[in-house]
């Protein structure tokens, strides 16, 4: 299969179906993306029945790609994923950590059991796949790098999440250090932001809400965006691509908005 990934090996983690029912999530659109592309795609996510409904979508359509159980937050796992990759193929050159969770509240009514588990599966998973991947990375020569952010680590949007913006605010910072002290090892590392998006993720939020509410949600999200509308899944996965192909191979610690000018 030829494309701007042809011959590549790319990890993603938390590639599977987040609400199969609600239609194609991020970092399903992700591996699609990146399989279509030409890479052979390991699909990492919580639930193994998830990453496997990516895997048929991608094989249905000719591309290569393989579907693990992990939980992000745990080493081992994380471990058995970059493992995977390279006693198949040797290699890896593209790892997109795409794992997010929220919890409701501020300060005061975050538990701090919530705020471990926010940071351990926002946060610390992107420092145990770097971990892993990394050696890898160098060892060949270079890679490419992709978290996944939130406008919501730049300014407060008006709810509390506050450990999922901390957590999203850490790793923008983190990404920008690890593509400094990689750069010398060609090894680039980048973030994507998405702003507003009409994802399965968020129509699973307001699942409880009657169906006339719910479009008032949805049109009140869209009113919120210069552009009038939000992002979907392929906006994510468009910046993703460009992020790890050749063509971003002189961009390294950027933060790429994907938010309609939601930030501006």
């Amino acid at each position: 299969m030829n494309g701007r990934l042809k011959d590549r090996i790319a990890v993603v983690m938390g590639g599977g179906a987040s609400a199969p029912e609600a239609g194609i999530s991020n970092g399903q659109a992700v591996a699609i993306t990146f399989a279509r592309e030409g890479a052979s795609v390991v699909v990492a996510d919580l639930q193994l029945a998830s990453a496997e409904a990516t895997v048929r979508m991608i094989r249905a359509e000719g591309g290569e790609a393989h579907a693990i159980q992990a939980d992000v937050s745990r080493h081992d796992d994380v471990r058995q994923v970059i493992a995977y990759a390279a006693e198949r193929w040797g290699h890896l050159d593209v790892l997109h950590n795409n794992v997010g969770i929220e919890y409701l509240g501020g300060p005061v009514d975050t538990p701090e059991e919530a705020w471990d588990r926010v940071h351990d599966v926002n946060l610390k998973s992107v420092f145990l796949a770097c971990k892993e991947a990394i050696p890898l990375m160098e060892r060949h020569g270079g890679g490419s790098i992709i978290n996944v952010s939130s406008t919501a680590s730049l300014r407060y949007a008006g709810v509390p999440y506050l450990a999922y913006n901390s957590s999203k605010a850490a790793l923008n910072h983190v990404s920008r250090i690890i593509a400094r002290q990689y750069a010398p090892q060609q090894i680039r590392c980048n973030v994507v932001v998405p702003g507003y998006m009409d994802t399965p993720h968020i129509r699973t939020l307001y699942r409880h809400l009657p169906p006339d509410r719910f479009d008032e949600v949805m049109r009140e999200r869209d009113a919120k965006c210069p552009m009038g509308r939000q992002g979907s899944c392929w906006d994510v996965a468009r910046a993703a691509l460009f992020l790890a192909s050749d063509d971003a191979t002189y961009v390294t610690g950027t933060l790429l908005m994907v938010d309609g000018g939601a930030s501006i």
